[in-house]
């Protein structure tokens, strides 16, 4: 190929030099032959490519599943199902999508088309969402959302309620149904009006028809508490939270190890579906990993809040630890 000369933006020499070495093949200095520059100019084009969002680079690595733990914890616990992702350290960067991966293998097998399906917010719930629209025969089965809970405080939008409804429903082409209500309010008397606001009773009445659940697992402690992060809750209401035995959380019902629901005060300030509504669900999916989960994970097994559980090799040995 012959010296070429391109129009005068930036863009496009640097899209050009991408494809030569990304698409055609070349080596760097090939392409330096072409484009009539350096060697080391071209390296620092396609640096430049990258970071301007010209070249992206996927790497596809399956998700490889340890099945001697998977195991132990249906044996151990009586789950329905439990997928365990083959990972020895939390440290890789992109842990939280490889268990949303997984996560989004075993809703796979559980939905079908004209389902109704309860979400709540939380990062594994949200990662999960977005590895669910990477698996093309999910699309379009019609299968509606619901949200299980309030939406978390305006600082956190990314992983809110609302947002995985909408996100959600809008690939899986069913309708979506919104708590368009707070998580956490102060006054108990609010929490009874919203309660009875037709929009969100009507929520709450299909959130009882749900046929799968989507659930995250929360934990209380500060660095990890979505709704304490959110701003729904302050530090002395948090510390009163953990004081009464509260060790996780499963759409804001809060838990003690052993799964006997603690903190009912704060769970009455909760808009939310209840603890009795949750467990009548057919399929609930935990989705939860990481040594901050190893409690919460715990206890609602312990509980029965869940019937699948989604969670990694480490967090699952402790949690068999934990339990003895």
């Amino acid at each position: 190929m012959e010296n070429v000369k391109l129009s005068g933006k930036r863009e496009d020499l640097l899209a050009f030099v991408g494809e030569l070495y990304y698409l055609e093949g070349m080596n760097q200095s090939e392409v330096a032959r072409i484009v009539g520059v350096t060697r080391s100019m071209v390296s620092r084009m396609l640096s430049e490519a990258r970071a301007k969002g010209l070249v992206e680079i996927h790497v596809y690595r399956p998700v490889s599943r340890d099945g001697e733990m998977e195991n132990a914890l249906l044996e151990k616990f009586g789950l329905k199902d439990a997928h365990v992702l083959l990972q020895l350290s939390h440290h890789d960067p992109r842990f939280l999508n490889r268990l949303g991966d997984l996560a989004a293998n075993s809703l796979s097998e559980v939905l079908e088309p004209g389902l109704l399906m309860g979400v709540v917010w939380g990062t594994s719930v949200s990662a999960t969402i977005d590895a669910l629209q990477c698996i093309e025969e999910m699309r379009d089965l019609g299968i509606n959302i619901v949200q299980l809970v309030g939406a978390l405080g305006s600082r956190i939008r990314a992983y809110n309620g609302y947002e995985m409804v909408r996100r959600s429903s809008k690939f899986l082409g069913g309708e979506g149904y919104f708590m368009n209500a707070p998580f956490f309010l102060n006054s108990l008397e609010t929490v009874r009006a919203l309660m009875e606001n037709n929009s969100i009773s009507e929520t709450l009445r299909m959130a009882r028809q749900c046929d799968v659940a989507l659930l995250g697992l929360g934990s209380p402690h500060p660095d990890y508490a979505s709704f304490y992060l959110a701003g729904d809750m302050s530090k002395t209401e948090l510390d009163e939270l953990i004081e009464s035995g509260a060790v996780g959380g499963i759409c804001g019902l809060h838990f003690d190890v052993n799964g006997e629901i603690v903190g009912k005060d704060f769970s009455k300030r909760s808009v939310t579906i209840g603890v009795d509504d949750l467990i009548k669900i057919p399929v609930r999916v935990g989705v939860a990993g990481g040594s901050a989960k190893v409690k919460p994970i715990l206890g609602a097994l312990r509980g029965g809040y869940i019937t699948h559980l989604v969670t990694d090799t480490m967090t699952a040995r402790q949690v068999l630890a934990e339990a003895g």
